[in-house]
């Protein structure tokens, strides 16, 4: 599978956002994995003007840039939080998604990647991204704000990208604002 550096960031923790009594959370445990066949390379993500003008937009645009925070202890399955339920359509396996996102090293909270502070929205085909968005993002809805917690082997394992920030065998964390699906 293939998606890279600009698919760091997808899950996170904690994120100060939407309202808490309306959020859901799914827990996914892992089947373990060297991480490497999860790897992904910045050619399976592109810039995103598809979902700059989807009626999402501008609703998560005003939401704005999420916090997102630490994880105590390890992250030892997929952990998705709903943060805002969206009310568009909802993101299948092969689908290819628009998305603004955060993504942080789970036990520090750092911030290795935000599309907020790039060039806005960026397309993932869900079929050619780590593990973790492949599956953390499958029914999420346009217009909703997720957060995943990610086990290193549903991310980058011992292999993360060259120059990420991303440690080896680190747990990720990162907050998506779904734009649209196509």
């Amino acid at each position: 599978a293939a998606a890279g550096v600009a698919v760091l960031a997808l899950s996170g923790v904690a994120a100060s956002c939407g309202d808490d009594s309306a959020s859901t959370t799914t827990s996914i445990k892992s089947q373990g994995g060297s991480g490497s066949d999860t790897s992904t390379t910045a050619s399976g993500s592109s810039k995103a003007n598809s979902g700059a003008d989807s009626e999402f937009a501008k609703e998560v645009e005003a939401r704005g840039e999420p916090t997102v925070a630490k994880v105590d202890g390890p992250v030892t399955e997929l952990k998705i939080t709903d943060d805002v339920v969206g009310t568009g359509a909802a993101a299948a396996a092969d689908s290819t998604v628009t998305a603004q996102y955060v993504g942080a090293v789970a036990n520090t909270g750092e911030v290795f990647q935000s599309s907020w502070k790039m060039d806005g929205a960026i397309d993932f085909p869900l079929n050619q991204v780590i593990e973790g968005w492949s599956k953390g993002l499958v029914g999420m809805k346009e217009g909703g704000r997720r957060t995943v917690v990610i086990p290193a082997e549903m991310a980058y394992g011992a292999n993360p990208p060259q120059g990420s920030g991303i440690p080896a065998n680190a747990d990720l964390v990162f907050t998506v604002d779904l734009v649209k699906v196509s």
